[in-house]
Formats: C-alpha cells, sequence, structure tokens
C-alpha cells in the first residue's frame, strides 16, 4: 500500500545575491554594432561586334535573352555595329555568366561567330 505524503515540502530559502560595488577590472563589456552588408558585385553583359553575324540576328539575340523591345535592341546593335561593343545588360555574376551562355550558345547552333562576355561593372 502506497502513502502519500500530507505535510508539503519544505524549500530553503534562497540566498541573497551580493553584487560588487565597484567594478573590480575583470568584466567585459560588448557593444552591439548593426553591421552593414555590402550590395552584390554586378557584372555588364557585353556584345562584341564582328563583320559576319547578320544584325538581324543580334536583334533577335538580344530581343530573346535580354527582354528589349524591337526599337531598344535595333538601338543595342547599332551601337554594337558602330562602336565595337555595347552594354546589353547589368546582372548579378551568376545571372551574367548564364545570359553570357545562351547567347554563345544561340550563335554557336546558327554558325555565327557572336561573342560576348561579362565584366564587372566599375561605379
Amino acid at each position: 500500500m502506497k502513502t502519500m505524503a500530507t505535510k508539503s515540502p519544505v524549500i530553503p530559502p534562497a540566498q541573497p545575491v551580493q553584487l560588487p560595488d565597484k567594478d573590480d577590472g575583470g568584466s567585459v563589456v560588448l557593444e552591439r554594432r548593426t553591421q552593414k552588408t555590402q550590395p552584390p558585385q554586378m557584372y555588364q553583359v557585353v556584345m562584341l561586334n564582328d563583320d559576319y553575324t547578320p544584325m538581324e540576328f543580334v536583334v533577335q539575340v538580344i530581343q530573346e535573352f535580354f527582354g528589349k523591345d524591337l526599337d531598344a535592341a535595333t538601338r543595342i546593335m547599332l551601337k554594337i555595329h558602330l562602336d565595337g561593343k555595347a552594354v546589353c545588360g547589368v546582372y548579378s555574376r551568376d545571372v551574367a555568366a548564364t545570359k553570357v551562355d545562351q547567347v554563345l550558345e544561340a550563335a554557336n547552333k546558327a554558325g555565327h561567330p557572336l561573342k560576348c562576355i561579362s565584366e564587372p561593372v566599375d561605379f
């Protein structure tokens, strides 16, 4: 047969904690500082001029892979033709690399020597 305790357990009184009146020099206080993160390095996708790739193909590639309308794509194509190169867009590193790969693959499949590179944007 089990019996139950009839009295509540006695809890000993808590000992008061004494804090030192003055700093003993052994404590360290850290300040919380907010850290500002830097924005990611951006890369510009640059298309280079050549004497063999048709202008219509360049306009089509700019429209397809960079989401430009016909007027903007034509302006970029003319800048490539006249200046030797033009920026098609500015992206993060991975997106810019993907865009370059897409352009080079499309040019290769079509049999054109179109070149496209990505380079860091200098601010």
